[in-house]
């Protein structure tokens, strides 16, 4: 599975969003780089979006993801090719979003999001195996943020809210 280049990058609007507009083409990581772009753009909607303001931006990326990244996937001949990091961006605003502002809350929900999507406990690994889609894509990232929100509204819950 060759690397995306830059050219393939800007060749076509879909290749630059489902690659993280550029994330996604680093040498290591490109899961862990796309997920950490997601943080510019949630602390921009903190400083300046309603919660409304953050619906909109969560689920226009989810469905422009979905589109970017399927088109991406066919282009590459890889539906869930490792460089294709929207899904990540995607999933962890919506992540940000629930746990709210604060350096250790951003911290341990980067670790905690990032943990699930790596390990991809059941269903995670399940959905990604068998919708090799746009959807795919963006299914198994949305059920990695619903396990790392749910373990971090446990820990709030037992060591109080911090």
């Amino acid at each position: 599975m060759p690397a995306p280049t830059v050219s393939f990058l800007i060749r076509h609007p879909a290749h630059f969003v489902a690659l993280g507009f550029g994330a996604g083409l680093a040498p290591r990581m490109p899961g862990t780089v796309g997920t950490l772009v997601a943080f510019p753009i949630a602390w921009w909607l903190r400083g300046h979006a309603s919660d409304a303001g953050w619906l909109v931006a969560i689920v226009g990326l989810i469905v422009i993801g979905a589109w970017a990244a399927e088109a991406a996937g066919r282009d590459l001949g890889v539906a869930d090719h490792g460089s294709i990091v929207i899904d990540e961006i995607a999933a962890f605003v919506l992540v940000l979003y629930f746990t709210g502002p604060g350096a250790l809350r951003d911290v341990l929900a980067f670790v905690l999001f990032r943990f699930f999507d790596i390990v991809k406990p059941p269903p995670i690994r399940e959905v990604d195996a068998a919708l090799k889609n746009g959807i795919g894509v963006m299914a198994d990232d949305l059920l990695a943020a619903l396990y790392a929100l749910v373990v971090f509204a446990v820990g709030r819950r037992l060591l109080g809210d911090g």
